[in-house]
């Protein structure tokens, strides 16, 4: 009896580790080179991913700008979360799968003030005119930075609507950060960019009319080495679940 016992026990021991070396075998590095404007989502949902396909995802973050210029010097990745122009460049040039190419998000210009202050009415263009002339001063990112958020705010306050606008570059880091900081009473910047700072508050975004936001997208590598897991992180990324984690980052998603 003791005999057959300890035989089935090292028999299921046996079988538990033929399956968890499975799993480990058939484990994946998923390489993702990602915008940092989808870092917040990826942070949150890509340990969820991990968890429940043993996958490892090793994610790369920085400006879109940079991360397609790597791409074009040969850098080895499986998946780029980039903006749709830097993607359609990337299929052009054949280095990632045009088939797998799809829209994740959108992230709105939005208008913010110190926590607890008094929120202007920003609802027409117009009205968000008078809003920020009546500002002392509006920060915003540098425009000499050359990051996409920068030069859509500087696209946006460049139109005649907005002559007369005080709005200074921040000195160090993003409109959001300087108002946090203490410096202007009003900022410009992406909804979700603008979040995470409890000193300050969102108003609302700008006026539909204005165009002001920028889409991210994402595609698998020509290259890929583990393709066919990069494509389920793209599912896993778009279930209707991740929708808790997108909204309350200030990010709109495409169906």
């Amino acid at each position: 009896m003791n005999f057959n016992r300890s035989f089935h026990l090292a028999r299921r021991l046996a079988v538990a580790m033929v399956l968890t070396s499975a799993v480990v075998a058939q484990a994946a590095d998923i390489s993702v080179l990602c915008s940092s404007g989808f870092k917040a989502v990826m942070e949150e949902l890509a340990p969820q991913f991990e968890r429940a396909t043993h996958h490892k995802v090793v994610v790369r973050y920085g400006l879109a700008a940079k991360l397609k210029q790597e791409i074009e010097a040969g850098e080895v990745f499986d998946l780029a979360i980039l903006t749709p122009a830097a993607i359609d460049d990337l299929i052009k040039a054949r280095t990632v799968a045009h088939d797998s190419r799809t829209i994740l998000a959108r992230s709105g210009l939005g208008i913010v003030i110190r926590a607890g202050a008094p929120k202007p009415d920003i609802s027409t263009v117009e009205k968000l005119a008078a809003a920020l002339k009546g500002a002392k001063a509006v920060m915003r990112s540098n425009p000499a930075s050359r990051t996409m958020v920068a030069l859509l705010i500087d696209s946006v306050l460049k139109r005649p609507e907005f002559a007369g606008v005080n709005a200074p570059p921040s000195t160090s880091g993003e409109g959001g950060q300087a108002l946090a900081r203490g410096e202007g009473d009003m900022a410009i910047q992406t909804i979700s960019q603008i979040l995470p700072y409890k000193e300050i508050e969102l108003v609302g975004p700008l006026p539909a009319e204005l165009g002001a936001w920028i889409d991210t997208a994402i595609a698998v590598s020509a290259r890929a080495t583990h393709a066919a897991d990069a494509r389920a992180l793209i599912q896993y990324l778009l279930r209707p679940e991740s929708n808790e984690v997108w909204k309350p980052r200030g990010l709109e998603r495409f169906e």
